[in-house]
């Protein structure tokens, strides 16, 4: 266990296996949850519950329409369906699907989404799905999660068990830090507050946690007190948090994996918009496919790595 400003680096581990080990737990506790995977069991890391629980796991193959329409009656009995496979094939191949049997009905279905963002790497700009976010949150009655390491994707899984509607839940391949506390207690639609800033408020969701995280030692260092939010949820939004936010700071960057159009960023700018307008800026995919590559790589050359949200921290603070 390394500190760090504060902050304690407990290791570093993939997200998906946040996922795998909160639906194992979950599913010791509630013998309605099941789950359902297309073909990627492995990749979303439920071995352990197919193995614990062979009667309430479902391999549908790769038929991930279907896995959508059999989980949404599913519900119909009292279920709990976890659903699993990258989020592409989460919202892409099966949009009218979850719209249609899950969102418009208000079914209980737990959309689980793995390999989200430019982060995928090598499998390139096909699987690299940047829209998702902005699908999911379109939806009347879906919640969207995006947590930002192994402890709070855990945390978020489990709580997702005791929500009644729709949820999408939005997780990663790669491995990174770990920081949130394995004991915090996650709630839907809190934002988490990490470090305390009078300079610009940086909101960020997923992996851009961390990197706002770094962003705001080096600002620190530059005599800029900057306040990092932790916006897992991105629907419904912690509206008071950001409005409390940037009444001391006046300036605002948000940070994500995801296209700049329909993301975090334009759920913020909605707000701030008809609240308490101040400038901001995004550190987010423009308007891009992704490409083949080292993760680090592509978030270097896509513009949603640390330096970049140093950058529009410092080019923020110029326009108050």
């Amino acid at each position: 266990m390394i500190k760090k400003n504060n902050i304690e680096l407990l290791g570093e581990k993939d997200t998906r296996s946040g996922f795998g080990e909160g639906l194992l737990e979950i599913g010791k506790v509630n013998d309605n949850v099941v789950a359902l995977c297309a073909d990627l069991t492995g990749s979303l890391k439920m071995n352990a519950f197919e193995n614990e629980f062979p009667d309430r796991f479902f391999q549908v193959g790769i038929a991930e329409a279907n896995m959508m329409g059999i989980a949404a009656g599913m519900t119909i009995g009292g279920r709990i369906p976890y659903t699993g496979t990258f989020a592409n094939f989460s919202t892409s191949r099966v949009y009218d699907q979850v719209r249609q049997s899950i969102a418009y009905s208000n079914k209980n279905v737990k959309i689980c989404a793995s390999h989200a963002g430019l982060t995928l790497g090598e499998d390139g700009a096909t699987h690299q799905v940047l829209e998702d976010i902005g699908m999911m949150k379109m939806l009347p009655n879906m919640t969207v999660i995006v947590p930002c390491d192994f402890n709070q994707t855990k945390q978020a899984t489990i709580a997702i068990a005791k929500h009644n509607g729709p949820v999408y839940l939005r997780f990663g391949r790669p491995s990174v830090p770990i920081f949130v506390k394995p004991d915090s207690k996650f709630i839907i639609g809190k934002a988490d507050t990490i470090i305390e800033g009078t300079d610009v408020t940086i909101v960020a969701c997923g992996h851009l946690v961390w990197k706002s995280i770094e962003a705001a030692r080096e600002l620190e260092k530059k005599g800029i007190s900057a306040e990092v939010i932790n916006m897992h949820t991105i629907k419904p939004l912690d509206n008071k948090s950001v409005l409390d936010s940037i009444a001391k700071t006046k300036c605002i960057v948000t940070a994500e994996e995801h296209m700049m159009n329909g993301g975090l960023g334009d759920s913020i700018a909605q707000l701030i918009s008809r609240n308490h307008c101040v400038p901001q800026e995004y550190v987010a995919v423009d308007d891009t496919f992704g490409e083949s590559g080292k993760p680090a790589d592509l978030m270097s050359k896509y513009k949603i790595d640390t330096p970049n949200i140093i950058e529009a921290a410092l080019k923020v603070i110029q326009r108050k």
